[in-house]
């Protein structure tokens, strides 16, 4: 069962470029779902306008069986939890409590009830030790951390992550895929990661890959992911793992894992 379909949709920033042009696709529920692709391929226009923040010229969304239109976007937005790219930006309150508390506030959740709530997803995201923090004491993936028990907080069945470790230093974007990674693997939440990263990609369930608006390849990521040529005239790169396992074949080791590990243990 799909938990979102985007049928023949198009948008233009400026009436006369298509960011995106005719895109469909189906993303099952509870899958881990990548979107990839350059600067300016369409990938982040596609997230704005699942939510509603941007309004398609044509074609269709639907969101858990409701079809996206005035009648049913608050109802959609309150099933959609959405990360940033940049994390500074996402901060509203004083301290680490008072940020996740902030989504909780304008849901009206019983006050009596915060507590528990914020307790629960500070520590699901390893956080519980800095409620009382200033945020801009925090290093940026702590801060992607908060950002995402802010969004887990309001209980959605999906979410999507919009460049959310482009920002961030190899320690921190390892700790944001990691726990990305865990609460796949612990919920049934749908997660929509969009992403320049193909070793991020290269974990999930579904790549769809992206150029000029268009989505140009969709499939499990060991196949497509494995295409460097296609991948590299749209100036992305192929997994390390990948570029392991070809140099292993030139040389005459044939491996059929496509991870290090696996790799790893056939050699």
């Amino acid at each position: 069962m799909s938990i979102i379909e985007i049928k023949n949709i198009s948008f233009s920033y400026n009436n006369v470029d298509l960011a995106l042009n005719d895109v469909s696709l189906s993303i099952p529920q509870g899958n881990y779902v990548t979107i990839v692709g350059h600067n300016g391929s369409g990938k982040s226009t596609i997230a704005k306008c699942i939510i509603g923040l941007l309004q398609t010229s044509q074609g269709e969304i639907i969101v858990d069986g409701l079809t996206l239109n005035n009648e049913n976007i608050d109802a959609i937005r309150s099933k959609v939890g959405l990360v940033f790219q940049n994390p500074d930006n996402q901060f509203i309150g004083s301290t680490v409590k008072d940020d996740i508390a902030f989504g909780l506030e304008n849901h009206r959740v019983d006050p009596k009830l915060m507590d528990e709530i914020i307790d629960r997803f500070a520590k699901a995201v390893n956080m519980s030790d800095y409620l009382n923090f200033e945020p801009t004491k925090l290093s940026g993936g702590q801060k992607q951390r908060v950002a995402i028990a802010g969004a887990l907080s309001m209980t959605p069945k999906i979410l999507i992550l919009d460049e959310a470790t482009s920002m961030l230093d190899p320690k921190g974007k390892s700790e944001v895929n990691d726990l990305v990674k865990q609460l796949h693997s612990q919920t049934n939440m749908t997660i929509i990661s969009i992403t320049h990263d193909i070793e991020e990609a290269y974990q999930s369930d579904i790549v769809y890959v992206m150029n000029e608006g268009r989505i140009i390849e969709f499939g499990d990521p060991k196949d497509i992911l494995a295409k460097e040529v296609l991948l590299k005239s749209i100036k992305l790169d192929i997994p390390f793992a990948l570029k392991f396992k070809f140099a292993l074949n030139k040389v005459g080791i044939i491996v059929d894992d496509t991870s290090l590990e696996g790799m790893v243990k056939e050699l």
